[in-house]
């Protein structure tokens, strides 16, 4: 295999000759751009850990709330005018 192969007539030039136009970003852009990194720090921020004993009183005084509310709730129906 001796055969070479014929190199290519028209070069091109690297990098092409294009009058280059920096590109300008609109203010809606950026407003956006304002927006969407303000959201991401904002869902990112720290939340305070609760301590286990935390949780539990919060449970238990969610669950008692509760049981107080449907407990008010079975006495308004069943003291309630029938209808």
């Amino acid at each position: 295999m001796n055969d070479t192969l014929a190199s290519p007539t028209g070069l091109k030039e690297h990098p092409p000759s294009v009058s280059y136009r920096p590109r300008t970003v609109g203010i809606v852009d950026r407003i956006a751009l304002h927006v969407g990194i303000a959201l991401i720090k904002w869902g990112r921020r720290s939340r305070p850990v609760m301590s286990r004993e935390q949780l539990n009183r919060e449970y238990r005084t969610r669950t008692e709330q509760l049981e107080r509310e449907r407990a008010a709730e079975r006495v308004m129906r069943l003291t309630g005018p029938l209808r």
